[in-house]
């Protein structure tokens, strides 16, 4: 893990150990990374440490499962295809055994079943995030943006978390001189209103889903819901999608999309902070995800850094830890790269 991004012009351990990475030589044959998501899936393949080729984004929802995703990916690489023999997998669900349920996302498949269809030798399938934990100590200044706090403390624990189709978490901890992945689903945690409007978001939530969890709200579906809620407190408007929230709150065209995004950006800086806590990531937090990378300028001037530091007593606490906004494009892939390497041979 790098020395946490403290000075974000200077060289660091995280970019030095990719371009090393870089100049190795190719593999025997190429690998297999594939990012599944609720609504995408990345596939790439990695044909040296490190380095990406093929890159291929295929929409979840016009395949039935991951074995179709995979055969139409594959069969977009010629006589590459039949050379993969290894394989990793990121998938948005708890991975517990060799069945494999995705939360958001009528899709499930047996572990063993899908390497034996693909004649894959080795397969690798873990939750997404926990691939995206493994992938920070990569992570270049330039693919990071700050948002207050102050040099990281190292080693010490590092929080992960990303609101998307849903809300993933992870974190990474120190163990025996490197860091070992925290994999857990603190997303679905339940969700803890701050103010009278947000009180208002959880019951509107609430009678309609009964419990109401941090990633009912903080996700994309969770954004179209703040709105729906925020909506019916006024003049009847159509539902909007996640996208069109953003794009019409970042042109300031509808004021109930820009009170959407401030509330959701709020929301965040609260559930960031509380994974801080719970496991003193003194190392920073980090934040993933399709949605705040978009936000650009509105999420660093939103209430989230002051949400994320107003825990009372913890105050002095939080304003030290520093955040970061991933804008590398495909950072799963990555970890997925680092997870596979580390089960195979040599």
């Amino acid at each position: 893990m790098p020395e946490a991004h403290h000075d974000r012009v200077s060289d660091q351990p995280a970019g030095l150990t990719r371009n090393v990475a870089r100049q190795a030589k190719s593999f025997a044959s190429p690998r297999l990374v594939a990012d599944v998501g609720g609504t995408n899936a990345r596939f790439a393949i990695e044909v040296a440490p490190q380095v990406f080729a093929h890159h291929r984004i295929l929409d979840c929802a016009a395949h039935d499962g991951i074995d179709a995703a995979l055969r139409a990916y594959l069969a977009t690489l010629g006589t590459l295809g039949p050379q993969v023999r290894h394989a990793a997998i990121g998938i948005a669900t708890p991975v517990l055994g060799d069945h494999v349920k995705m939360t958001n996302l009528e899709w499930s498949f047996s572990i063993d079943a899908l390497r034996a269809a693909f004649s894959f030798e080795r397969l690798l399938v873990t939750n997404d995030f926990t691939a995206l934990a493994h992938a920070l100590p990569y992570l270049t200044p330039a693919e990071l943006a700050q948002v207050g706090g102050k040099p990281a403390e190292s080693p010490s624990p590092v929080g992960l978390l990303g609101p998307g189709t849903g809300l993933g978490m992870a974190g990474l901890t120190p163990c025996n001189g490197t860091y070992m992945a925290l994999t857990g689903e603190g997303g679905h945690a339940s969700f803890s209103p701050n103010d009278e409007d947000e009180m208002w978001v959880w019951q509107y939530a609430r009678e309609r889903f009964g419990h109401v969890s941090a990633e009912r709200l903080l996700s994309g579906p969770g954004l179209a819901l703040i709105h729906d809620a925020i909506r019916m407190r006024g003049p009847g408007k159509r539902q909007l999608s996640p996208a069109e929230i953003t794009e019409h709150a970042r042109m300031g065209s509808d004021p109930d999309c820009q009170r959407a995004v401030a509330m959701f950006c709020a929301m965040l800086g609260s559930a960031a902070a509380d994974l801080a806590l719970t496991i003193g990531a003194r190392g920073g937090i980090y934040v993933g995800g399709g949605i705040v990378p978009r936000l650009g300028d509105m999420f660093t001037r939103s209430a989230f850094r002051r949400r994320f530091e107003d825990k009372g007593r913890m105050r002095a606490y939080l304003e030290e830890i520093p955040v970061y906004v991933i804008h590398a494009p495909f950072p799963a892939l990555t970890g997925l790269s680092a997870q596979l390497a580390q089960t195979l041979p040599g």
